[in-house]
Parts: structure tokens; sequence; C-alpha cells
């Protein structure tokens, strides 16, 4: 292999930095196992085949969320393969030796800008469309991987692309070593092309989000805008390509009993399986593509988990199911102490309908830290999401730190004449927050950014004016992605709460010496003559 060819002949320069970048990654090990385990032993070389059958991706007939499903995805995904190899993985006479082979891991996943990377993932889905036999807009003025890119993408090419991407990503998670083909469950992401739409195209205030025909929507992404807003919105993206090498060399290295776990995918596969929770596996997705955080691997569970379809430990309140209101809110939230990401779903009438059709949409926030009963703002980083019909994220500015308000109603009677909102918040000031839920969790009010200095700007819902929003909520859920640790120390605070509560509730008479002393005598002398003088004894 690499390692030991290299010690018989001094190994050159190029080589060795070759060696170095990959060492960086932590993927030399990999590669030279990789190599020694593909390679002909007599030519010490790999062929082109044998590459393309590691890096092939076949799903025959996958099940999808969306009822818009391009015919050609599958047979786009046989494709996926040959291209990666075609792209990077030159061949000599004899097949790819060492330094041709390591030199193409280099351009393909090293460590690079995420706009280089976002450029190899263009680079390989314009030859799997070309082989495919379907024209595409991208032109690359070179070869190289910081080359400059012309042209442009339709909607159903980037929902194309964003499909290819999740399916090497659902392989890294799924698929064992011991398996060959296997289910494949496409998400209804028409959210994040949408936002790429809106960011890229020239639409109208007239474009209807809600129904749209993303398939046959044939307006022209810029790729230069289409880069830009994927480096904001999605800018790991490119992180699945280079996760889906690196397990398909694993895979051809270790064995059927070694090759590590796989998440499990034994719930309900059906397209409307998630559709019923605020956070269906594509809305989880888009969130986890944003920049990255400590919740991106949380994020990622819950992608892949079967428990999504049902009561999860991670879904911490649901108004539907644990009831609507601030204090059932809180009973469910208190005590755990972990990153929170709070969904709701409100309707709003759509002004530029003549039927006053009713809008559903969805916001979020991602708090870093739980909820505190507070009257003044706290916290110390977050997100706000507009998650649906349309998806963006908006990042804090930096400017204030606003994050999170939650007020409950005071428990001591201490009058207070200027009362403190009770309800939550998320960003904005008090009496003017951006996201601002009353305490029966009826109301929702959503307020221009310009109201706002602790997130970036941007409207939260479509056709967003400046003044403020106030919609009926339908839906409100709370998701715990601190972990199995945040959740345990939840069980125990609520256990003792539990058990201080128990302890209250119990009065032991034998603690008092007489009848005379026991609160149950003083009350009734209250009741029966408040008024009566009693000699104090001395």
């Amino acid at each position: 292999m690499g390692a030991s060819s290299s010690t018989e002949q001094p190994a050159s320069a190029e080589q060795r930095e070759l060696e170095n970048i990959a060492a960086s990654t932590g993927a030399l090990p990999l590669l030279q196992k990789s190599f020694s385990n593909l390679s002909d032993p007599q030519t010490n070389a790999i062929s082109v085949q044998t590459l393309q059958q590691c890096f092939h991706l076949c799903y025959e007939d996958p099940v999808c969320e969306s009822q818009q499903k391009p015919e050609s995805f599958p047979r786009l995904l046989d494709h996926l393969g040959s291209s990666i190899v075609d792209l990077f993985l030159l061949s000599e006479k004899g097949g790819i030796n060492w330094l041709g082979f390591l030199g193409g891991y280099v351009k393909c996943c090293g460590r690079m800008p995420t706009s280089m990377s976002l450029n190899i993932l263009l680079r390989i889905f314009a030859m799997a469309v070309k082989k495919l036999g379907l024209s595409s807009n991208l032109e690359f003025e070179q070869d190289d991987a910081d080359c400059k890119i012309n042209g442009s993408l339709l909607p159903s090419d980037l929902l194309l692309l964003l499909w290819m991407c999740w399916a090497m990503l659902w392989n890294v998670r799924t698929l064992k070593s011991s398996e060959r083909k296997g289910n494949l469950l496409l998400l209804d992401i028409n959210h994040l092309v949408l936002s790429a739409v809106v960011a890229c195209a020239e639409v109208d205030s007239s474009f209807d989000l809600w129904n749209c025909d993303i398939v046959g929507l044939d307006v022209q992404l810029p790729v230069g805008k289409f880069l830009n807003w994927a480096i904001t919105t999605a800018p790991i993206l490119s992180d699945c390509l280079t996760q889906y090498v690196n397990r398909r060399l694993q895979i051809s290295v270790l064995a059927e009993d070694e090759a590590g776990s796989s998440e499990s995918i034994s719930g309900d596969m059906s397209p409307n399986a998630s559709q019923a929770l605020l956070l269906t596996r594509g809305r989880a997705w888009a969130i986890s593509l944003a920049p990255r955080s400590t919740i991106t691997e949380e994020i990622l569970k819950l992608c892949f988990s079967a428990d999504i379809v049902g009561t999860d430990e991670n879904l911490l309140y649901r108004s539907s199911t644990h009831g609507k209101g601030l204090n059932r809110f809180w009973s469910n939230v208190e005590g755990y102490h972990g990153p929170l990401l709070v969904l709701i779903s409100a309707n709003s009438e759509d002004a530029y309908q003549d039927n006053n059709k009713a809008r559903k949409w969805i916001i979020g926030a991602l708090t870093q830290q739980g909820f505190e009963n507070k009257d003044t703002f706290y916290g110390s980083l977050g997100n706000l999401y507009a998650i649906s019909p349309i998806f963006h994220v908006f990042s804090p500015s930096g400017k204030e730190k606003n994050y999170v308000y939650s007020h409950l109603h005071p428990t001591g009677r201490v009058y207070e004449s200027h009362p403190k909102p009770v309800g939550i918040a998320f960003g904005g000031t008090t009496t003017n927050e951006r996201v601002f839920l009353d305490e029966d969790f009826a109301k929702l009010t959503v307020r221009h950014h310009a109201m706002d200095k602790t997130y970036q700007p941007g409207s939260l819902i479509p056709n967003q004016g400046f003044l403020p929003v106030e919609a009926s909520i339908s839906e409100v859920e709370v998701w715990g992605l601190g972990g199995k640790t945040a959740k345990e120390v939840q069980d125990s605070y609520k256990k003792r709460e539990e058990l201080f509560t128990e302890q209250r509730r119990k009065v032991d008479l034998k603690t008092f010496a007489t009848w005379d002393d026991s609160p149950e005598k003083m009350m009734m002398d209250m009741m029966g003559d408040p008024n009566r003088v009693q000699r104090e004894d001395r």
C-alpha cells in the first residue's frame, strides 16, 4: 500500500505534502488501509471499476414524504459513484496508484473553505446529470476546485441536489457494511427549496408559497446567488459528501462485525409518518444544515430516529397532548438545563386572497439553556427560525443579548404599578418583543425586525409588514436537545419536587403537645371570634 511503498523508496515531496494534509484531517490511516485492501498487489494500484463499485449508491424505489418526486432521481444516484471517481481519482495506465488516490481524496474531502466545498458538490452533481443524459445550465471554467462557476439552477435541479446530499447522509447513518442496498426515505424539503427561490430568483409579492409546484417552477437561480444562500443558510451541506466518502472507504476496510454502529430505522417509514409533528425529519435536517453548533448532532439523531413519529423522550412539551397554557408548559420544561428548540404553528388570514383563506406558518426559536422564571430578558446564545412554508435562519447580531424572556404570574400578592408581561418572548425589548406568546398560548405576536437588535433582520413569516402581526396559535412543541444527561437531571428534579410537594401536604399532629397547641385549634378560635382579646402568657 502507500505506506509500505513509501518505505521501500524515498517519498517525493508531493507525496509527503499530501500525506501531511490527509493526516491533518485524521483520514490518513483509513486511506492507507483502504488502498491496501482495494489495490492489486501486483500492480500496487486500484482499478477504476473497483473504485466505482466502492462509491456506488443505488436505491431502486425510494419512499417520498413529498408529493413531488422527480422520476429521474433514482437514476441520478446510479451515476454518483462514477462521477466522484471520474472527477477526482484520475486513472493512469494500470489503475490509480497511491499518489493519485491520496491526491484525489485531498481534492474532494480535504480541508477547504465552504465556498470550495460547495463548488465540488456542484461539480459532482453536474457530472451525474450529464451522465444521466439531462441538460445542465452549470458551466465550470476549469477543472480546479476553486474555479469560477457560471450558469444557474432550476428549483427542480436544487431539489435533486439536496436529495442527493440527503441520500449520501442517509447511507452513512443507516446502511451497515453487510448490506448493499436499503430503503431510502426522501424528505419533504420544499421549505428549503423555496428559501433559495425567494433569496436568488426574482419573484413578486403575489408568489404563492403554500401551493407552489417546485418541479414545474420555471425560474432561474443564478449560481452565484445560490452559493451565497448556501453559505448563510446551509453551510455544512457539503459535509454529506465527506462523510459519505469516508464511510464507503471504511466499509471497504472493516469486516462486517467491525463496521461500526448505524442508526436504527425500524419505525413507521410511510410518507405521512411524521407529518403530525411540527418537527418533521425534513425540518430537522434543515435546522441541522444551519451554521454548526452544539445541537447539530442531536438534531441529526432526530432525523434518523423512528421515535420521532411517536412520543419521543426529546419531546418535552406538546400543547395538543399536555394542554395549552404557560402553567402546563412550565410543568414539562422546568428543570431542563440544556438547549431547547421551540416550534410554534399559527394561523393568519391572507389579505391578498379574496376568500381570506387561513394560512398556517411555523416559526422556531433555539435557546442554549433551559427556561427561567424572570421578569427580564436573559440567555447567552440562540437562533430564530422561519420554518414553514419557507426556511430561514436568524442568528445573533451581537448588538444586544435579549435572547429569551419567560415570566409567570408572581406567587406573592404584591402590588405592581407596572406589571411585567406574563408569557414567553424571544428578541426585542419588554412590551416590544419580536416574538411573544401570551400566557394562555392562544395568541402569538410577531413584530418587525426593527424592534429587535438581538437577532439578525428579516421576515419570520411571509408577507410580514412593519405592523405587528397577531395570529392564533394552533400548536406549540418544545424539544430538548441536551442529550440523556439533561433529561436525567430534569427527571431527578421532578422527583424531588414531587417529594417536597407530598411532604408539604402532610401535617403530623403528633408533633404538637396538646390540642391547644395545634394549628387546627388556632384556626377554629380565629373563625369563632377573630376580635376576641387574648391574654398573652408570660
